[in-house]
């Protein structure tokens, strides 16, 4: 339990107001920083840290901390602009589970989260080495300290001993404590970006003399759009630009600017924002493209030593166009529609289309920012900050590329309760990806595994810009239908038959009117309508007949959503009647249900029809509308369904895991397979239910455990088992319905004869009752984190069949959706269904999900047959892989 041991790289983090801090481990060398820290306390707060004012207690603790580490000591240090404003630090005594803390803050930095903040990093220190409990001693008029230690989310027990308080702090993460670090979180970066999105002042670095520079372009569009803050270029070769007024040098402004648009060559951005650093700016959109790694990582060592939040490099800009800010740092051509919508990209070129789109529909945008190659500003922070920021009501990314797929994850299932987060989702791979992206961790990964992050978050994953747009129109425009029933009216039988078969493409349902409603709709409709589904207005419907059809179908109980498909004819012309106008003309207040027009004329692709009380999207082509109209009832039952939540699970042995873990990797430095009998008792440790089994290495103790396990005339399956062999051995590898001393005796002889010395013995357990045969397990991405995998199972399966995916932590709500994946439905509903213990399998995947979560030296496990009978689940042909590397706590608030 030393630094050394477990060797942990400088992060960053964000404070409550936003500034960055550099959080890390203390070393020898900051002895004297550390001394310093002590020294600048108060009389006051040198009391409560060390119950005395004795100025030898803080050099004590220096010594302490900076010294040699010895095991079961961690020291973590706070840095802001390379000053150390905190320390914290755990050493256990006896008991090697617990451990005592100490919190020392500067004096000047209270009330900013730096306290907090370094005991969230301790506490995931603390978890890497089997440390489940933190102690604390303070003074009773300690208030600042025992507030941090009840604010930190965790179970806390204080016992006061007269003038001093006992804390013990259980280090048990659970999602109240994922809750307020995700608070924590949101309050910190959405301060950290007011400077990027809504600035009081800008500098635009790098104007050029040529009219169309791209310096220029953004230094014109500030101007256009009414900018109010304080506007400066900094321009070594003019006095003025745009009537802006143009300094030499960054160094030369008169005053500090919140934000900095740097449109200058690669080679010189790493040293344009030191100076911006050095000049107390707070924000940087980097416009340049082409940065080597060199430069790379010199721009964002520059960004984190002077807490700037940046966007880009190969960034097109920024923009909010919120009273009064009415930025537009961008070198787009054309002005954005204020508005609604969020939006966040990669891409310059596809954040151009969307807010061209978007300002086209009226729905306008609120924010946009274009992250370029995303070195800090991700998706995440966009999120959040759309979260709070009183005025967006419509998320829409554009991401080649995820940072934390699991963080994201979280908060986009959060935000998404709020408003609908839409994203364009290809289902391949990107091969125009930026080259920084394509370097780091943000590798591609498989369409299945995209897709279930976003549909375990809510966010509607669309395969096209043009997708996204029909569906934030429809999204923006109308209420969410509560299902999936649609009436389709037209003017036009031919017409209506193929809106028809758009909606039942997309997944919707085309039921049959009653029959009481398509009585009504005759007595309203003309001679030779026809009031089966789709509905035959025909082509002498008037105006008023339309209306009348419309408003009775969109607020009858039957139906969710109603689409009205329209052909020009020169009978409504003959009579003046404007059909369109009476699907934006209600005569009741507001129609209940989802109203979807499609204009077979219409030259554009889709646009909002202005209507009583909001607007109607009229789409070009039925299967654009039925798509939108498909992702708005997705969503309606997203919405409908609670969220989920990750019960309690009793008989789970985490510290005996772990030990049992670190004894392995003890042992196997590089990690590897589990031999049977460590797979069974890590599995024991999780409550994963599994059939009663025994070892033996030959005929005779085979036969033995045979009789010891089900008696003289039980029945038993003998599974081969070696190195090299893996669980089950394939089809041959597993012999069934043993009975007697005889037949598991030849049997054992025959698995030998097929493997010789691979085989180096071989697994007796009882038959288990017959069943459902699926299989289950965890697979660690080197991206998302673990997922956890459901799928068609058993020896029946081959070839194996692609199993559903979803991402740990599971839910409850997560695990019964792996369950109703077709994949796995099909078994369990089928000739079969009703045999299946689904909630024994539901909570199967739960607990796997837990071992994932506490593990995560947990590179793979699978449970290759599992098997749902009518009163049990039981997990056979286990295979556990461990590898030594410990992975970031996805959850633990840092910058990437």
């Amino acid at each position: 339990m030393t630094d050394t041991a477990h060797p942990v790289q400088e992060t960053h983090a964000l404070l409550a107001d936003g500034r960055t801090v550099e959080i890390r481990p203390t070393r020898p060398e900051d002895h004297a920083a550390v001394v310093w820290l002590f020294d600048r306390l108060s009389a006051e707060n040198l009391r409560l840290r060390f119950f005395g004012a004795s100025r030898r207690a803080g050099r004590q603790a220096a010594d302490r901390v900076c010294g040699s580490h010895t095991p079961g000591h961690r020291a973590l240090l706070a840095l802001l602009a390379g000053q150390v404003v905190g320390l914290a630090e755990y050493e256990t005594g006896t008991d090697p589970c617990s451990a005592e803390i100490a919190l020392t803050v500067a004096d000047d930095l209270h009330h900013q989260g730096v306290g907090t903040l370094l005991l969230e990093h301790l506490v995931d220190r603390a978890g890497q080495d089997g440390i489940t409990t933190f102690t604390a001693e303070a003074l009773a008029d300690n208030h600042p300290v025992l507030k941090v230690f009840a604010d930190l989310g965790l179970n806390t027990v204080r016992h006061f001993d007269g003038t001093a308080v006992h804390c013990v702090i259980r280090l048990e993460p659970d999602e109240y404590y994922r809750a307020a670090v995700d608070n924590r979180g949101r309050t910190a970066a959405s301060a950290s970006l007011r400077a990027l999105l809504r600035p009081g002042s800008i500098a635009v670095i790098g104007t050029d003399h040529e009219p169309g520079s791209v310096g220029r372009t953004v230094l014109k569009n500030l101007r256009r759009a009414g900018f109010r803050g304080r506007l400066r270029a900094v321009d070594a070769h003019a006095h003025s630009v745009e009537r802006i007024p143009c300094y030499p040098s960054v160094a030369a402004l008169p005053h500090p600017v919140d934000l900095a648009v740097l449109a200058v060559p690669a080679s010189d951005v790493a040293a344009t924002a030191e100076q911006c650093g050095v000049a107390g700016v707070r924000a940087l959109v980097v416009l340049a493209t082409g940065l080597d790694a060199e430069q790379s990582a010199e721009l964002l060592a520059v960004c984190r030593r002077y807490g700037l939040r940046l966007a880009g490099p190969n960034s097109m800009g920024v923009t909010n166009t919120e009273e009064p800010v009415r930025m537009d740092a961008t070198f787009a051509a054309h002005r954005t529609l204020p508005g609604t919508a969020g939006v966040g990209v990669q891409s310059g070129g596809i954040g151009i289309a969307l807010l061209a789109g978007l300002s086209r529909l009226g729905i306008g945008v609120s924010t946009f920012a274009s992250l370029g190659d995303k070195y800090d500003v991700s998706g995440n922070d966009l999120l959040q900050w759309w979260e709070g920021d009183g005025r967006t009501d419509l998320a829409v990314l554009h991401l080649e590329s995820f940072g934390n797929p699991r963080g994201f994850s979280r908060t986009a299932r959060r935000v998404a309760r709020r408003m609908p987060v839409l994203t364009v989702d290809t289902g391949g791979p990107h091969p125009g990806r930026s080259s920084a992206a394509a370097g780091s961790a943000d590798h591609d990964v498989p369409a299945t595994t995209r897709q279930a992050l976003f549909t375990q978050a809510g966010v509607i994953a669309t395969r096209t810009l043009g997708e996204l747009l029909d569906a934030a129109a429809i999204l923006h425009s109308q209420p969410l239908p509560p299902g999936t029933n649609v009436a389709v009216v037209s003017n036009s039988r031919g017409a209506g038959i193929m809106a028809a078969d758009a909606c039942q493409a997309a997944g919707l349902t085309v039921l049959d009117l009653p029959a009481t409603l398509a009585a009504e709709l005759l007595d309203l409709l003309p001679r030779g309508a026809q009031a089966d589904n789709p509905v035959n207005v025909t082509a002498a419907v008037s105006e008023a007949a339309l209306r009348a059809c419309v408003d009775r179908l969109a607020v009858h109980g039957a139906l969710d959503a109603v689409m009205v498909v329209l052909v020009p004819t020169a009978l409504s012309e003959a009579t003046g009647d404007d059909l369109v106008r009476a699907l934006t003309q209600s005569t009741t207040t507001r129609r209940s249900r989802t109203v979807t027009a499609v204009l077979l004329d219409q030259p554009e692709p889709i646009r909002l029809l202005h209507a009583t009380g909001g607007a109607v999207p009229a789409y070009s082509a039925p299967h654009a509308a039925a798509r939108a109209l498909a992702h708005a009832a997705a969503r309606g039952r997203w919405l409908a369904q609670p969220p989920g939540t990750m019960p309690e699970l009793p008989d789970i042995d985490t510290a005996g895991a772990h030990a049992l873990v670190d004894a392995f990797l003890t042992v196997n430095p590089q990690g590897g397979l589990l031999d049977p009998e460590a797979c069974s008792e890590l599995l024991d440790r999780y409550g994963i239910p599994r059939p009663p089994e025994a070892r033996a290495d030959g005929e005779q103790s085979a036969a033995e455990a045979a009789v010891r396990l089900t008696g003289p005339r039980g029945h038993v399956a003998l599974t081969a088992y070696g190195p090299g062999l893996p669980p089950g051995s394939g089809h041959d590898g597993v012999l069934l319905g043993l009975v007697g001393e005889t037949e598991v005796r030849a049997a054992y002889r025959e698995l030998k004869s097929r493997f010789g010395d691979a085989m180096t013995g071989v697994l007796v357990r009882p038959m288990v009752e017959r069943g459902i045969e699926l299989t289950a397990g965890v697979k660690q991405d080197d991206v998302f984190g673990p997922l956890i995998l459901c799928g068609p199972g058993g020896i029946a399966c081959d070839p194996p069949a692609e199993p559903a995916t979803r991402l740990a932590p599971l839910t409850e709500r997560d695990a019964r959706a792996l369950l109703a994946d077709p994949r796995c439905s099909s078994l369990l509903l089928g000739r079969h269904g009703g045999s299946a213990d689904i909630e024994g399998l539901k909570t199967l995947l739960l607990r796997l999900s837990r071992m994932a979560e506490d593990l995560p030296q947990l590179a793979e496990a699978a449970l290759d047959t599992v098997v749902a009978g009518p009163s049990g689940v039981t997990a056979l042909d286990a295979r556990i892989r461990l590898l030594p590397h410990r992975v970031h706590d996805p959850y633990l608030r840092r910058l990437r």
